[in-house]
């Protein structure tokens, strides 16, 4: 009778490699899994048969097969050290993060492996998968669970003073609290997470992560200086490296430069060398946004707003930021228009300011309240009533800082005359 399994030798990996269809070269990798030997060629070759599978497995977009491959593997994973360990089953779990789709398998498969982590008293791997569990629930905006997860894992690791997970660890924390508007957390996290890099080497993805989250950090306190310094750090460093998010680092510094009221310069930082690079949606979207500030029109602003909807409303940061610009941008365009009157209709300055007429009255009731100008809303004749800025007259707080300083010579001398009297 034939054995279901082939040899662990590098004629079946080559085998594998030289199979015509990628079910072919499944199978048989399948097979040198299956294989009883425990000598040490036979488990190196076995580790690149899970490095192959992994690959073929998610070219073939089998996530579910990727999280059982993980549960076969367990009989495995007691002949091989626990760091090989650590890098296989964090190896399979990046490689299912990289098919699309698979968020809640993720979780699912996170939280069986630190559940059997817990059984086999593997601490340094649950710790990573719990840190990794983390943030995947932050990402499905699972806030809360995220949070109490976090709160054991930051004081665990503290304890065993492992300064690279705690960086990460940190900055998840920072990143989680900033999601849920908890700034002075988010800022505390963050300082923490600085504190823990500045005692070790920290490798320059992490490093540009710090970055672009202490960039984010500065922007939402209005200091956009400060944020576009530390957007460009983060960008150096995604750019050298080739990672993804340097076009968002390189994004975000667009975006300060607009909110610094140096939309101008927009055009420049695209058309750089550096910005070449990352020409696409994403620059489109803010160079759209830096003309409409520019030209001063709300009606730019709106196109650019409805034609790269996923790259400003669908991003939260820039959301908030533009939001604010939105607002600011038609208070300044509203008063310009209502200045040379003294009762307009508001379908009249709707049609000059090429907005709805439920918008604009809206935004115009909001403006009296918060005191930008002296007026009413007749919304029987459909009209704005503005009134004149009434000249305060200087006699009233003169007269005002008179009878308080008589007062407080009268009580002086009422003072001096009880003490003669005693």
């Amino acid at each position: 009778m034939a054995s279901s399994y082939l040899p662990a030798t590098t004629d079946s990996i080559a085998q594998a490699l030289e199979a015509k269809a990628p079910s072919e070269a499944i199978s048989i990798l399948y097979k040198i899994l299956e294989n009883p030997s425990s000598s040490s060629d036979a488990l190196r070759i076995k580790e690149q048969a899970i490095t192959n599978l992994s690959d073929l497995l998610r070219q073939e977009n089998r996530a579910e097969d990727l999280r059982n491959l993980l549960t076969q593997l367990r009989p495995f994973f007691n002949l091989i050290p626990k760091a090989k360990t650590a890098k296989i089953v964090r190896g399979i779990i990046d490689t299912v993060a990289k098919i699309p789709g698979t968020a809640v398998l993720q979780i699912s498969l996170c939280k069986e492996m630190v559940q059997w982590t817990r059984d086999e008293k593997r601490t340094f791997l649950r710790q990573r998968v719990e840190a990794r569990l983390a943030a995947l629930l932050m990402e499905s905006k699972e806030y809360s669970e995220a949070l109490n997860l976090l709160s054991g894992l930051v004081k665990e690791v503290r304890r065993l003073d492992d300064k690279l997970l705690l960086v990460d660890i940190d900055l998840l924390e920072s990143k989680l609290h900033f999601s849920l508007r908890n700034l002075p957390k988010a800022k505390a996290a963050l300082t923490a997470a600085r504190t823990a890099a500045n005692a070790i080497y920290v490798p320059p993805a992490q490093q540009g992560t710090i970055d672009l989250q202490s960039g984010i950090l500065h922007a939402e306190e209005k200091d956009y200086k400060t944020a576009y310094s530390y957007f460009f750090e983060a960008f150096e460093a995604f750019n050298a490296l080739e990672d993804s998010r340097a076009v968002y680092s390189l994004k975000y510094m667009l975006l300060c430069k607009i909110m610094v009221n140096q939309a101008d310069d927009v055009t420049g930082v695209i058309s750089s060398k550096a910005g070449l690079q990352y020409v696409g949606p994403e620059l489109d979207a803010m160079k759209a946004v830096a003309d409409a500030y520019s030209k001063r029109s709300l009606k730019l602003f709106e196109t650019a707003l409805g034609d790269f909807k996923g790259q400003l409303s669908e991003d939260p940061i820039v959301h908030r930021h533009l939001s604010s610009l939105y607002d600011t941008l038609l208070e300044q365009n509203l008063c310009r228009l209502i200045e040379p009157f003294s009762r307009v209709e508001i379908g009249h300055i709707a049609e000059l300011i090429e907005l709805p007429i439920d918008h604009v009255e809206k935004k115009l009731s909001q403006m009296i309240l918060d005191k930008k100008f002296a007026g009413t809303l007749d919304q029987g004749a459909g009209c704005l009533v503005i009134f004149e800025d009434g000249k305060t007259d200087a006699i009233y707080p003169a007269t005002l800082e008179t009878l308080t300083n008589i007062g407080k010579v009268v009580d002086s001398l009422y003072v001096r005359s009880a003490k003669i009297m005693a």
